[in-house]
C-alpha cells in the first residue's frame, strides 16, 4: 500500500507533494541534498492520505501538482469530498 503526503513549510511557505511514507522522513533527514526539500528544515505534514494502491497513490500525486495551486491542497484538506472524488477517478 502507499501514500500521498503534502509536506508545507511555513517559513517558504510552500508545499511538497510526494507518496510513500517512507520518504517523510528521507525529506527531514536531508538524504536528498539536491531535492527541492533539503532547502529548509522545518517541514511539516499538512495531509496525508494512505491505504492507496501504488498505481493511485502515484495517479493522485501527479493530478495535485498539475493542479499547481495551493488553495487547492488547502481544499483537499478541507472538503474530504474532493479527495473522494480522487480516489475514484483513480481507482
Amino acid at each position: 500500500m502507499a501514500s500521498v503526503y503534502i509536506l508545507y513549510s511555513e517559513k517558504l511557505g510552500k508545499y511538497y507533494i510526494g507518496n510513500i511514507q517512507q520518504r517523510i522522513e528521507e525529506h527531514k533527514n536531508k538524504k536528498f541534498p539536491e531535492c527541492f526539500t533539503s532547502k529548509e528544515n522545518n517541514w511539516n505534514l499538512f495531509f496525508e492520505v494512505s491505504d492507496l494502491e501504488y498505481k493511485q497513490a502515484r495517479s493522485i500525486e501527479k493530478h495535485i501538482k498539475a493542479m499547481k495551486s495551493s488553495v487547492y491542497i488547502i481544499n483537499i484538506k478541507k472538503y474530504p469530498e474532493m479527495l473522494q472524488k480522487l480516489k475514484e477517478r483513480y481507482s
